[in-house]
């Protein structure tokens, strides 16, 4: 029998998913706590939670897991590495497969050449990983295939030896946040805050947030629930939310040229506080 899934986390759209939780693929018993968590997202992790040795026997896992009543996205490896044709022969027949995550994506082409590869229809999560990533993140969220953007923080400060101050990704996190712009893509999903949890958590959660970005990775799931809450609208906003949209289906008078932009604003919150059953919380 599969394990439960979030009953709620299951019905998101992926497009509205805060938190993405990696579950490694060394072991299928991570694979039942993930996917009953808080996580609006699980994605089963094939490539740095895999070392090389175990790579073979953690496609097989992840393939059988799919096959017998588990969903999931999957993170496989790179397009220059040795498994990422064989992992994407595997997935492709995977029934529960809801999409991949593909690491290391420096080229818009390797996005499209990974969907090519899968079902018809298979989203293809962008991870950008390098300086060169970055760089051309406007083109990769263009490309054919790709869903959304995500940031590999990890490998990005070992490739440009950034610190991990919010400073120093700025440019880094504003440039995804822009391509996903201009690519009409949901906003992008931040890297993960390894070992944080409770207000460290949240504080991170804050930095994605005002960067613009709308979805956080993360390695444990307990921290999947505060992600969910520190990149949800706050209780202030809706309660604004709710009062403009009042006054505006009232017959409120159109003040000044801020009123369209913070209508809008107020439809947004409005919208995301519906989708994430915060009305009532």
């Amino acid at each position: 029998m599969a394990p439960f899934r979030n009953s709620r986390a299951a019905s998101l759209p992926a497009k509205l998913s805060r938190s993405w939780l990696l579950a490694s693929a060394a072991d299928e018993a991570n694979f039942g706590p993930a996917l009953a968590s808080e996580a609006d997202s699980v994605v089963f992790d094939m490539e740095d939670a895999v070392p090389a040795a175990g790579k073979a026997e953690a496609r097989e896992r992840v393939v059988e897991a799919l096959s017998t009543g588990m969903t999931a996205w999957v993170r496989v490896n790179g397009i220059e590495t040795d498994y990422w044709a064989d992992d994407l022969a595997a997935l492709s027949k995977a029934p529960g497969l809801r999409g991949v995550m593909l690491a290391m994506t420096e080229k818009p082409e390797q996005v499209t050449h990974t969907a090519m590869r899968l079902q018809a229809g298979t989203p293809v999560l962008a991870l950008v990983e390098s300086a060169l990533g970055i760089e051309n993140a406007t083109a990769i969220a263009s490309a054919p295939g790709t869903f959304r953007l995500a940031f590999g923080v990890g490998d990005f400060r070992r490739d440009t030896g950034a610190s991990d101050d919010p400073m120093a990704l700025a440019y880094a996190r504003s440039k995804l946040v822009v391509a996903s712009r201009v690519g009409q893509l949901p906003g992008p999903i931040d890297g993960p805050t390894v070992g944080a949890l409770g207000d460290k958590l949240l504080d991170a959660c804050k930095v994605t947030q005002s960067m613009g970005m709308t979805g956080k990775l993360c390695l444990m799931p307990e921290a999947a629930d505060f992600i969910n809450h520190g990149l949800s609208p706050s209780e202030s906003e809706i309660t604004w939310a709710h009062e403009l949209l009042e006054a505006h289906a009232a017959g409120a008078v159109v003040g000044d040229g801020s009123y369209l932009p913070r209508l809008a604003r107020a439809q947004k919150i409005s919208s995301l506080a519906d989708s994430y059953g915060l009305w009532n919380a």
